[in-house]
């Protein structure tokens, strides 16, 4: 039952993401990935939420859900492509609003 659970949570939270990141991307020209970084801090907020409910509730919206749709490994390449563009800004002040909004995000989650 867990493994049909998360596998359901990521067949949304996957394409989910996916979608958001393509819109996002197609609509807005931004110095940093505004799109991954609404995506992540998104994540943590609903894994938040998620750790402090059933079982069944933390494999399908955390586990599931929220492991598909975050993603740490666009984090890092966005970070690394604006290191090797030079935009150390940009990279510095993107890692300090993920990090800021992704723990308040997952706190406020959890508080709820």
């Amino acid at each position: 039952m867990r493994s049909l659970l998360i596998a359901v949570g990521a067949g949304i939270g996957a394409p989910l993401r996916y979608l958001i990141d393509d819109r996002v991307k197609r609509l807005h020209s931004q110095p940093i990935p505004i799109q991954t970084l609404f995506i992540n801090t998104l994540g943590s907020f609903l894994l938040g939420v998620a750790i402090h409910r059933s079982a069944n509730i933390g494999f399908l919206l955390g586990t599931g859900f929220a492991g598909a749709f975050t993603t740490w490994s666009t984090l890092t390449l966005e970070c690394f492509y604006l290191v090797q563009s030079k935009k150390f800004v940009s990279a510095s002040i993107y890692l300090g609003l993920t990090l800021v909004l992704g723990i308040s995000a997952a706190a406020l989650g959890a508080r709820i």
